[in-house]
């Protein structure tokens, strides 16, 4: 970049810099938000395919999510990284939908492009695409159905609707209602609105068993056994000290040294060392707790008094599964054991030590009312058991958000296509040139029922056109039966979502594709050379050139 200044150039940019400038620059980053889109389109719906993704290391993931699949991509291209935070935004603020919402990104961009060639500028489609976002979200209200916490079956097809086409389907009835039951022991409500807070589910994998195996437990799971061979293995009607502070004597802060000069005097030392010791279990036993759930370490000859008293200890439990065991019995953290007393105790009907997959873990159930639960996921390998996680979070997330918002809208395809037509009519009704960037935005949401339908081995077209006519009569939750092809009420068929996974997907797609069209010139510095030598690398690539790679 240089300018002219009697007859001597200037240099503004670092020699080296690269420039790249209007319709060049726009074409790049609206390519590189489409391949983006088009690796994840083919995961989208019940019969999506999914996907290996191999890092550097040799490890794998295999995954249907699109939003796990973008993450794990090694994305170069600025623009393409844009495609990949709607995708992680959608996760973040919904759960599910990851997939919808990059592929309409791409879609938006490459009617965009379309009407860029026919000389229409990126600020007149920005403001169409604008006022139709706005257009949809009044839309997706009037399309909206209510639920509410005690509409079990309601739930568990929101659950089901969420976890179809990713390797969970043959145990959906199974996780779709640990995932309900999980959410409802967790709901908070403050003046009459549901707030579901995600941390107050543990969830624990263990390879081995069958996927249908996997169980809610009503309380905790500690991946921890407990300290000493000799404490009980179960304890019933427990009362548990969930204490964060080391059960060992206190180191000095500053510099000492101990003189001893006879064996006498070194008895006597370890005499008062083990006093103290048994002193801080004391307390524990008169507080009346009989399990311990320590967030630091638990000293040799604590251990063996622990054990003396029948006290059930496990130590260097993490500090969110201390913060769920607190928020599950009841109980407080303590930080200091002068001040330990029985109020402060949690209470379980049972805490054992269980044998889980070869490993020995803590069950603490039989909580009263508990405000945080554990799931204990099991699967054949260890990437069935990630797969269904996902999965189950997904489950998860969209359970709790219907809770929360109390809206649902159907499945299937059914609402982008009712907002195609509505929007297609809105457009006529505006007067100016954003009528095309309405028009482009009510064809690109096609891009949803015509991918269930490519995916699942049908004619896009003529479904679409099936599609179309359904819903010009009237049938506003007519969509797509993937698995026979035929079109269907998708409210009968359960098939539903919570209204907060459309208005998110399509308000994201359309901020991301308006920044993006809005670009026009990229300047992108030189990069310093990687390791201790650069020979035979190409140090400055060009930004449309930089594309998309996976390690």
């Amino acid at each position: 970049m240089a300018g002219q200044m009697a007859g001597q150039p200037i240099f503004i940019l670092r020699e080296g810099s690269q420039r790249t400038k209007g319709r060049e620059a726009q074409s790049n980053n609206i390519m590189a938000a489409k391949a983006v889109a088009e690796a994840v389109r083919t995961t989208l719906g019940p019969k999506g395919m999914d996907k290996m993704l191999v890092d550097s290391l040799g490890d794998v993931v295999i995954t249907n999510d699109g939003a796990t699949i973008l993450k794990e991509m090694d994305i170069e291209h600025p623009a393409a990284k844009m495609i990949v935070e709607v995708s992680k935004t959608q996760d973040d603020e919904v759960g599910d939908g990851t997939t919808t919402a990059a592929v309409i990104a791409g879609e938006l961009l490459k009617k965009a492009e379309e009407l860029i060639e026919q000389d229409v500028h990126p600020t007149i489609i920005a403001s169409g695409y604008r006022l139709a976002s706005e257009r949809a979200a009044d839309i997706l209200q009037t399309l909206a159905r209510k639920v509410t916490i005690n509409d079990e079956g309601i739930l568990l097809n929101i659950a089901g609707t969420a976890m179809t086409g990713k390797g969970a389907e043959a145990s959906k009835d199974v996780l779709s209602r640990i995932a309900v039951s999980a959410i409802k022991s967790i709901v908070d409500t403050t003046d009459g609105k549901n707030k579901v807070e995600m941390d107050n589910i543990n969830v624990e994998k263990k390879v081995g068993a069958r996927i249908e195996d996997s169980e809610l437990i009503t309380g905790m799971i500690i991946d921890k056994e407990r300290v000493h061979s000799n404490m009980p293995k179960k304890v019933p009607n427990a009362k548990i000290a969930l204490i964060n502070i080391a059960i060992e004597l206190k180191e000095t802060e500053v510099d000492a040294e101990i003189s001893i000069t006879s064996p006498e005097q070194l008895q006597s030392f370890l005499d008062q060392e083990e006093k103290m010791i048994r002193s801080i279990v004391d307390k524990i036993v008169a507080s009346g707790a009989t399990v311990v759930f320590c967030q630091k370490g638990i000293d040799d000859m604590a251990q063996h008094f622990l054990s003396k008293s029948g006290i059930f200890a496990v130590r260097r439990v993490k500090k969110s599964d201390m913060q769920k065991l607190a928020r599950a019995t009841g109980g407080r953290l303590i930080t200091n054991l002068d001040e330990i007393t029985a109020g402060d105790l949690g209470k379980a009907q049972l805490v054992e030590e269980k044998k889980v997959g070869g490993d020995e873990m803590t069950f603490v159930t039989g909580c009263e009312n508990p405000k945080a639960v554990s799931i204990l996921l099991r699967g054949g390998t260890e990437h069935v058991i990630d797969n269904i996680e996902r999965a189950l979070h997904d489950a998860l997330r969209v359970v709790g958000v219907a809770i929360e918002d109390e809206t649902l809208v159907a499945g299937g395809g059914s609402p982008e296509v009712e907002l195609a037509l509505r929007l297609y009519e809105y457009a006529a009704t505006l007067s100016g040139r954003e009528q095309l960037a309405v028009k482009a935005f009510s064809e690109a949401l096609e891009i949803i029922p015509r991918t269930l339908a490519e995916n699942a081995g049908l004619d896009p077209i003529d479904k679409l056109m099936e599609l179309r006519a359904h819903h010009e009569k009237g049938s506003k939750t007519a969509g797509l039966n993937v698995f026979t092809g035929e079109i269907i009420d998708m409210w009968k068929a359960g098939v539903v979502e919570p209204l907060r996974v459309k208005t998110q997907a399509i308000n994201a797609a359309a901020e991301s594709a308006v920044m993006i069209l809005r670009i026009d010139d990229i300047i992108a510095s030189t990069r310093a050379p990687a390791g201790p030598s650069a020979e035979g690398m190409v140090p400055n690539m060009p930004p449309g050139m930089g594309g998309m790679g996976m390690e």
